[in-house]
């Protein structure tokens, strides 16, 4: 079902003003430099998922996913001074598989161009059939069995 503009306004809106949120009021030092990706609201506004990453290791993840589970009610009061809806969307917090995988596919094409690479350095160097490496037979000299003069 395709998003009405609305909810793709409203999505936008949460997007901007959780990031805000996150940057300067939630006192958490769980949360840490947090980036917001993107936000999807279900269509009657009732639920926003907020797609988020962060630089670092996966135990910092997993306390940064603790810190934001027990902020979201915070955040979801915020939302609501902040926004002019009837009411607050419902804040669950999920980290963006999405750039994760998105950054290994990069890693794996680009260790495919080095081997690329490599290959067609070595093929430079190496010739690959008699011709290139300069041992044909002369030109006029006729291959055994095709004597003209046999006719």
């Amino acid at each position: 079902m395709p998003l009405t503009h609305r909810v793709e306004r409203v999505a936008e809106q949460v997007r901007e003003e959780v990031s805000q949120i996150l940057a300067t009021d939630v006192a958490d030092p769980g949360v840490g430099l947090v980036t917001v990706t993107r936000v999807k609201v279900t269509p009657d506004l009732s639920l926003a998922r907020v797609y988020w990453t962060l630089m670092g290791d996966a135990a910092e993840r997993k306390k940064t996913t603790k810190a934001l589970q027990r902020a979201a009610a915070f955040v979801r009061h915020l939302l609501a001074e902040r926004m002019t809806l009837r009411r607050a969307p419902e804040v669950v917090f999920q980290f963006d598989e999405g750039l994760a995988a998105h950054a290994r596919v990069e890693e794996i094409l680009h260790e495919l161009h080095e081997v690329e690479a490599a290959r067609a350095r070595v093929d430079d160097t190496v010739p690959e059939t008699a011709a290139e490496a300069g041992t044909s037979a002369p030109a006029d000299v006729a291959p055994p069995g095709d004597d003209p003069a046999r006719g």
